[in-house]
Order: structure tokens, then C-alpha cells, then sequence
């Protein structure tokens, strides 16, 4: 129930939720407040004085307005609302006060520091600081620590804001980072010096307002106003995370997260904001033609028309790769289907029904997750497949949600409840065998590790058995960012991968690296990197990658979101959806469009629900028949979180992540 106060700030009276803060409240009135330590998405520390306003009436000193929440005002003497002032000479007095604490110990490092020109201190000391420093002491200077390859530290500059801590702690779910000691010997440290051991450390990076935290691999490369900044949609898993790529010339920088609350509000993993050196290496920018065993470089007629040669008159399979936006797989499935070929998306082997979108997608969304009393987690380990989506969930259980786990014991940085590893846990589950099973308000989370083998559907079936019974919403989560569009797009075979390999003299591959390809069929791969899909093939062609074409990716909950161009494809490589048009010409079935526009006019006409972009559709499909299950225990899909694509295999800073996992993971040896 809504506690709705009127407060007057200055001078402008509005009507808010009394369990607001004042912070929150001067917003929705439309006035800034600053502040160092106050984040929406992390508890209040109240600690960094820089939110200072004057409550007239209350105490004749200033309050902060972070911590204060509206209900704790006092009316006017005749009933008036209560009455705040964010720019009085006492607010302005105690602000310039607390910059000029702040900047005490603070390094003129703004010429060399990798923040300046983002910096939340530059910007505030100029906008409400003085002009002029009272301090002739020497500064102290602090250690800087290790916390692993990804997070450069110049602690010195560190204000003691604790955002990081919080968010470790509170989001990212590790216990490595805290505040030591006391008065000037506090400083924010990583316990035992350890290194942070965390898919979502680099979010820290985002949330120092100075320069304490920064990026390693982004240091020193460029400074913000050089830099092209493309919003666009992230294909590292199936999340469609919000993201920001910022290009210099035609290199891409970094990447940065966006806040969409009904995604991933403004966290991205590891992985996502790190594999743009991926993007830089092993790049194929020319075509290549096989000649007596041996890839030689092509020209782009040359390498078409030794494709159509190949490709006329044979029985033909089209593979559709975990990164491929919606328009290729329309294309590539109109193109192959038009030579009477079979495509397939579903190169996991995960047993996703055809046309059901209400099995292969679910009918929940991602923001359900916040409301959901319980979650019952089948064959995932959303830590490794999502970790965003895991932030959320471990947000769904600091609010009291109660969570259970049928498959693989893992570290999901919350407590669950461990109903056991196999299918016949699954069974005791629907048949209400299992003390505790989890009631009404439940969201059910099936993941692709649990739909590879044989008995997927049977499994897929149990688990909506399961949500039917507890009245709760079903979510699959997909691991490949380019799947649900595919499946959309109906890019399958009946009977899956083997019945549309089977028999094919021809497989064109078009970005499907993890797929092993018998000898004896002849491979056209079309992709940007030089992976397994590449070695195998006997005609390359080469692709753009995610940040240099426009395309359109669904994610995991079914939400059509558009990728944009934020730089151009090396070399002689080209947008994927424009080679399959100009490959369709040289085997005289040339597609209808033209443009990319065109393109997708054509695909909205045959799904229409692709056309409303950020918006989740509701997902209709009959119910599967509940048929036996095997015996085999739930694994996983994801062995190795840093290594799951071609783009992350090809960079070196993810090869270097994986090894320090790993080497973490290892059994620890007692010193002789």
C-alpha cells in the first residue's frame, strides 16, 4: 500500500511515496543532488556527506539525503508540507566543506588518470567545490592491490565511497573486498590480498566515481572524447544485455553496459565487457578457395561461384551458428530450402520443439525473476550460462525467494535447496514426492544442459508438467544468443542436427564452430573468425562479427532487440545476410531483397512478432506429451564460461581468465 507525502523542495511542492529518500524524491522533482556513495542498485552507506540538504525547521544542521527518507519529516507549524532546500547558503557551505575533505588526500593525477574526463569528482569539485586548497601537509599515499587481470587499481585516489564493496558483496555474491583499519589508516582492500573470483567484477570498474578502479586492458588506449559510442545488444549469451561499444577509428575500444531494467538493469559479465580483443584477432578478411588440400586466398567471384558450383544439384544442410542474427538465418534457410536443402539452428543437439514457442522460449520473462516467491532451477547452472540473470536471481533471494536445484552441485553465490543431480529427482518432483516442493508464485528455469540428450522433450515436458501445477511461468534459458531468432524463423529439421547432416554432400556452415563435421561432405563456412568451423572448410567467406553489421538478435525470454553497426568488418568481409543475397545470384534462385530494409520487411511478413522491438510477446503452444524419461544425471551446457565462441577463443585476455579458473578450481596441494 502506497504512503503517498507531500514534500515542498525548493519552492516546488510534489506529492511522493513517504518511503522514498530525499535523494529520491529532489529527483523526481527534477533537482540533482551529488553523490559519491549512493547507488539505486546498492544498499545505503550514507558515508560520503556529499548529499547534504537543509531541512527547514528540522536540526540547524544539514541532513543527508540519502538516508532520510520522506516519512521522517516533520509538517510546518500550520500543517504545510514539509519543506527542503538543495542550494541554500548552509547547503552550499557544508558541500564545499566535504569536497574540500575529499580532495585533502586526493593525487592531482586528472593529466595521467585513466577516468579523467568520466570522473564524478571532476565534475563535482568544479560544479560545488572552491577554487583554492587550505591543505600544506603531505598527503598520504596507499598500496595498490592485485585483484586479478581485469581491474587496474591506483588506490591512492580511492575515496572510501565503498560502492565496490557493496556491490561485491551484495550483487556479485564474493566475500574478497572490504574496509580495514580506521581513521586515516582505513582503506578499501581485497582480504588475504586475494584477487577477485567473479564473472561480474568488472561492473566495479563502472560503479568508482573516481579513478581508484579502472579497466587494464582499456588503459591508457583512448580518453572518452575520442571515442564513437554505438548502442547496441550483446551475443555473448543469450541474455541480450544492453551494451555501449565505444569505437576509435575502426578498432573497438571497450565495451560498457546500458540500464534496461527488463534485462539486465546495468550489469554486464566478464565476458561481454572483455572480448573485444577477440574482435582484433584471427579475423578472416579475405575469402579462401581449397586447392589440392590447401586453403589459398580467393577473390570474392572466384569463391561464389566455386560455392554455387559446389552447391548445384547436391543435397544441401545448412548449419545456423550461435551468433547469427535473425536476418542471416531467414536468409540462409530461404536460400538452402529454395535448393531443397534442410537448415538446422539447434547445433547443440538441445531437443527445442518446432513451432512451440511457448516450449522453446517459455512464458516467463526475465523480470519475473524479482517477484518470484520460489525458483526452481532444472539442469542449469545460471552462474556460468547467465551470470547476469544469476545476479538476479541471488537478488530474488536476499528478498526471501526460496530456491531449488535438480542437477549438478555448483557455487551459485546463494543458498539452494539441492534436490538431487538426475532426471529421477525431475520425476519425484512432478510426482510431489519431494518434501518442500516449492508452491504458487514460482518460476520454473530449464536449462539447455538438460534438453541435449535424447530424452529432452521428455524432460522440457516434466518440466512445464511442473509449472502447470504450481500455477507458475516456465523460462528457458538458451545459452546462444542467435537461437530463439532462428526458431523463430523455423530454421530446424524434424529429427534435428543428424537428420539434416545425414546424407548431405554439401553442409554450408554458416558460423557453427562447436559442430565436428564428418569427412567426406564438402564445407563452405561462412564466418569471421578463423575457429574449427574455418579448418574444416573448403571455401571460406568471410563475415562481419557482431559490432560491424546491423542485426536483429531475440533473447533467451523471447525479446526482439536490434544490434547496431559500431565499426566496419576487416578486409574484403562482408555483412552475412549480403553474401548469401550475392551467393543466391550465382545460383540463378536469387533472393527477393535487396537491402537490408527489404530484408526484414520480407521477415516481419512471415513473423510478425519480430517487428515489435524491447517488447516480449506473449508466448502461446500447446503443452508437451509427459513421456518416460532416461536415467542419466543433468550436466551443465557450459564447461568452460570464458571460452563458449569463436570471438572469446580468439582473445587473449579470455584465455587467460579461463587458465586462472581453472588453475582456482585445481585441487589445492598442501606444501610439503
Amino acid at each position: 500500500m502506497s504512503d503517498l507525502r507531500k514534500i515542498n523542495i525548493d519552492g516546488t511542492e510534489i506529492e511522493v511515496d513517504g518511503a522514498m529518500t530525499l535523494i529520491q524524491a529532489c529527483e523526481e522533482a527534477g533537482v540533482e543532488i551529488p553523490r559519491f556513495c549512493y547507488h539505486e542498485r546498492l544498499s545505503i552507506a550514507g558515508n560520503c556527506r556529499m548529499c547534504l540538504v537543509e531541512v527547514v525547521g528540522g536540526p540547524p544542521k544539514p541532513a543527508a539525503s540519502c538516508a532520510m527518507q520522506v516519512r521522517d519529516l516533520r509538517p510546518g507549524p500550520e500543517g504545510q508540507a514539509p519543506q527542503v532546500k538543495t542550494n541554500s547558503p548552509m547547503v552550499k557551505k557544508a558541500r564545499e566543506g566535504v569536497m574540500e575533505f575529499l580532495l585533502i588526500n586526493h593525487p592531482l593525477d586528472c593529466p595521467i588518470c585513466d577516468q579523467g574526463g568520466e570522473c564524478d569528482l571532476q565534475d563535482q569539485a568544479m560544479a560545488y567545490g572552491v577554487d583554492f586548497s587550505r591543505f600544506r601537509e603531505a598527503k598520504r599515499a596507499v598500496d595498490d592491490l592485485d585483484l586479478g587481470p581485469l581491474v587496474g587499481t591506483a588506490m591512492t585516489r580511492c575515496i572510501s565511497c565503498t560502492r565496490c564493496v557493496r556491490f561485491t558483496t551484495e550483487v556479485a555474491g564474493i566475500t574478497q573486498m572490504g574496509q580495514t583499519g580506521r581513521g586515516e589508516d582505513s582503506e578499501i582492500t581485497s582480504y588475504l590480498n586475494e584477487t577477485l573470483d567473479s564473472n561480474l567484477q568488472g561492473n566495479i570498474i563502472d560503479l568508482c566515481p573516481v579513478g581508484a578502479l579502472t579497466s587494464k586492458p582499456y588503459a591508457f588506449t583512448a580518453r572518452p572524447w575520442e571515442l564513437t559510442k554505438t548502442e547496441t545488444i550483446d551475443v555473448m549469451d543469450a541474455l541480450g544485455s544492453n551494451i555501449r561499444v565505444d569505437t576509435k577509428g575502426r578498432e573497438v575500444m571497450r565495451i560498457l553496459p546500458r540500464n534496461h531494467d527488463g534485462v539486465n538493469e546495468e550489469w554486464i559479465s566478464d565476458k561481454t565487457r572483455f572480448v573485444w580483443d577477440g574482435l582484433r584477432r584471427q579475423r578472416l578478411d579475405r575469402p579462401y578457395v581449397r586447392v589440392d588440400g590447401k586453403l589459398k586466398p580467393a577473390t570474392w567471384p572466384e569463391a561464389l561461384e566455386a560455392a554455387a558450383t559446389a552447391m548445384k544439384g547436391k543435397k544441401i544442410a545448412g548449419l545456423i551458428g550461435d551468433l547469427v542474427p535473425v536476418e542471416a538465418a531467414f536468409a540462409l534457410k530461404q536460400l538452402v530450402e529454395g535448393q531443397d536443402g534442410k537448415v538446422e539452428c539447434r547445433t547443440d543437439k538441445a531437443r527445442l520443439p518446432i513451432g512451440n514457442r511457448a516450449a522453446y522460449v517459455g512464458t516467463a520473462t526475465i523480470e519475473d525473476i524479482d517477484s518470484a516467491k520460489a525458483i526452481m532451477l532444472i539442469g542449469t547452472d545460471p552462474r556460468n550460462e547467465a551470470p547476469v540473470l544469476n545476479a538476479r536471481l541471488r537478488k530474488a533471494w536476499i528478498n526471501g525467494a526460496n530456491i531449488g536445484l535438480i542437477g549438478q552441485p555448483v557455487d551459485l553465490t546463494y543458498d539452494y535447496a539441492h534436490l538431487g543431480t538426475d532426471r529421477a529427482a525431475l520425476e519425484a518432483l512432478v510426482n510431489g514426492e519431494t518434501d518442500g516442493a516449492i508452491g504458487k508464485d514460482t518460476l520454473v528455469i530449464v536449462g539447455q544442459g538438460a534438453l541435449r540428450e535424447a530424452d529432452g522433450l521428455a524432460v522440457l515436458a516434466h518440466a512445464q508438467k511442473y509449472a502447470a501445477m504450481t500455477e507458475s511461468k516456465l523460462l528457458v534459458l538458451h545459452t546462444a544468443a542467435g537461437r530463439v531468432g532462428a526458431m523463430d524463423v523455423n530454421a530446424v529439421t524434424e529429427g534435428g542436427l543428424e537428420a539434416a547432416i545425414d546424407g548431405s554432400e554439401v553442409i554450408y556452415n554458416l558460423g557453427a564452430d562447436e559442430v565436428e563435421i564428418d569427412a567426406g561432405a564438402f564445407v563452405i563456412y561462412q564466418g569471421s573468425h578463423g575457429d574449427r568451423g574455418a579448418h574444416r572448410a573448403d571455401i571460406i567467406l568471410p563475415s562481419a562479427a557482431y559490432t560491424e553489421e546491423n542485426g536483429l538478435f531475440v533473447n533467451t525470454e523471447g525479446r526482439p532487440q536490434l544490434a547496431m553497426r559500431a565499426s566496419f568488418a576487416p578486409g574484403e568481409a562482408k555483412e552475412n545476410w549480403a553474401i548469401l543475397r550475392a551467393l543466391s545470384a550465382e545460383l540463378d534462385a536469387k533472393l527477393p531483397y535487396d537491402s537490408l530494409a527489404q530484408l526484414r520487411t520480407a521477415l516481419v511478413a512471415e513473423v510478425p512478432h519480430l517487428a515489435r522491438i524491447d517488447d516480449v510477446a506473449e508466448n502461446e503452444g500447446p503443452a508437451l506429451e509427459v513421456e518416460a524419461m532416461g536415467k542419466a544425471a543433468f550436466v551443465p551446457a557450459v564447461k568452460d564460461f570464458y571460452l563458449t565462441n569463436p570471438i572469446a577463443r580468439s582473445s587473449q585476455l579470455m584465455a587467460e581468465l579461463s587458465a586462472g579458473a581453472k588453475a582456482r578450481g585445481a585441487e589445492k596441494i598442501a606444501a610439503e
